[in-house]
């Protein structure tokens, strides 16, 4: 199975923790790059999961925030689809047909 996500966070060395003795040990701008790279790549990953399901229809229950105008929701394999808040879908799960990736990396869509 491909990875579509990935969780990204930089180790620090902490007491009581096996991180205190790893050697040698990592300087903080290396981790800091590291943790940079591995961000862009599930991005990447992230959009092109997101591409895949461009052009179908996907059930999404919408969350409760009104987002300046927008509300987010969420399909059953947790692609998030950003739309036009409408206070009738809050906490319903719609079916919405997938349109487009965005510049932010939100899924739009039109409920069908």
């Amino acid at each position: 199975m491909d990875i579509s996500y990935l969780h990204v966070f930089t180790y620090s060395e902490r007491t009581n923790t096996r991180a205190l003795k790893i050697e040698p040990i990592v300087p903080v701008e290396v981790r800091r790059e590291r943790n940079a790279r591995l961000r862009i790549l599930s991005e990447k990953k992230k959009r092109a999961f997101y591409e895949q399901f461009i052009g179908t229809t996907q059930s999404v229950l919408f969350e409760h925030e009104n987002d300046n105008g927008f509300m987010n929701g969420y399909t059953e394999n947790y692609i998030r689809v950003r739309m036009p808040f409408n206070e009738d879908a809050v906490n319903q799960i719609l079916s919405v047909a997938l349109t487009k990736v965005n510049a932010l990396g939100y899924v739009e869509g039109s409920i069908g």
